[in-house]
């Protein structure tokens, strides 16, 4: 989405140009503050901030019927990818770089490797491994780029690999999720 773009809804991304009451630009730079990323954290409904998460919940809730069914690599590979959805709108809106960050962030890189190990203990109803997979391969290669980055305080590097891991291994993947007759699309559009 280009800078300055305003989209049809009405919480606008944190990334446009900030604009007064009559939408005009009031001047401020096309990067919020952490202040600003802040607040408007605090003025979205919980569950709207995360439309990844909260299909995930609702998913969850509508086939409770069906949870003793479900083999334990799956509760923990939801276990996990849950840790990881909740924590990415935090990570990416508050402030960056702190001591909060860091320690976020390091449950992050290990919710999400252990949610890309886990993935390979679950199988496509033929037993092999689906295109799916593929995902947690480049999950398991990003992270340790997206945690060295941000060791080596390369922040160019550490922005592009962060946002490649989200739109990859988290809105990709998460599209994946829910169609073709997969679990969590079952439930959730049943």
């Amino acid at each position: 989405m280009p800078l300055g773009f305003r989209a049809a809804h009405p919480v606008p991304s944190p990334w446009d140009i900030q604009g007064g009451t009559n939408g005009t630009n009031t001047g401020k730079t096309k990067n919020p503050s952490a202040t600003d990323r802040c607040r408007r954290l605090r003025e979205t409904p919980r569950l709207r901030r995360n439309p990844p998460l909260a299909a995930v919940l609702t998913a969850l809730i509508r086939g409770r019927p069906h949870w003793p069914e479900v083999p334990t690599i799956v509760w923990f590979h939801l276990a996990t990818i849950l840790v990881a959805l909740a924590f990415t709108p935090i990570m990416l809106l508050r402030k960056r770089g702190d001591r909060p960050h860091r320690a976020l962030g390091t449950i992050w890189v290990v919710a999400m490797l252990a949610t890309a190990l886990a993935s390979f203990g679950i199988r496509t109803s033929t037993g092999g491994f689906g295109i799916i997979h593929l995902l947690s391969i480049f999950t398991l290669v990003q992270v340790p780029i997206i945690w060295w980055s941000a060791r080596a305080h390369n922040l160019a590097r550490h922005r592009t690999s962060v946002r490649g891991m989200v739109a990859g291994a988290l809105l990709i993947a998460g599209v994946f999720t829910f169609p073709f007759g997969r679990m969590l699309g079952t439930w959730l559009f049943a």
